[in-house]
């Protein structure tokens, strides 16, 4: 089992950057695919990123596509997520989630675990 930690958000102006980090404790990062989502107030979680064991193979979607970048560290069990050219409703908390699985998957009922979310909020 592993245990994840989001650090890394806060407050920023449009069009600035953030970097969110995401710690795994409890057992080798690298036998996870991992992915990052978003939930704002209101909304459904929605997808953000994903990448698998290796690092190798990444997954976005379009709303951020160019603009967020996922990579991974397994010496470090670290995974990031660098976002740039930040807009306003980029604001949600983030989650970081671990899938044992090789693939990266878009789908969050597919990860087995969570972190608790770092708040995002991106002001005009």
């Amino acid at each position: 089992q592993v245990q994840l930690v989001e650090s890394g958000g806060g407050l920023v102006q449009a069009g600035g950057s953030l970097r969110l980090s995401c710690a795994a404790s409890g057992s080798t990062a690298s036998n996870y695919a991992m992915g990052w989502f978003r939930q704002a107030p209101g909304k459904e979680r929605e997808f953000v990123g994903a990448i698998s064991r290796s690092g190798y193979i990444t997954r976005y979607p379009d709303s951020v596509k160019g603009r967020f970048t996922i990579s991974r560290d397994n010496a470090k069990n670290t995974v990031y997520l660098q976002m740039n050219s930040l807009k306003p409703e980029d604001t949600a908390v983030y989650y970081c989630a671990a899938a044992m699985a090789l693939a990266p998957s878009r789908t969050w009922s597919e990860y087995n675990y969570w972190g608790q979310g770092t708040q995002v909020t991106v002001s005009s």
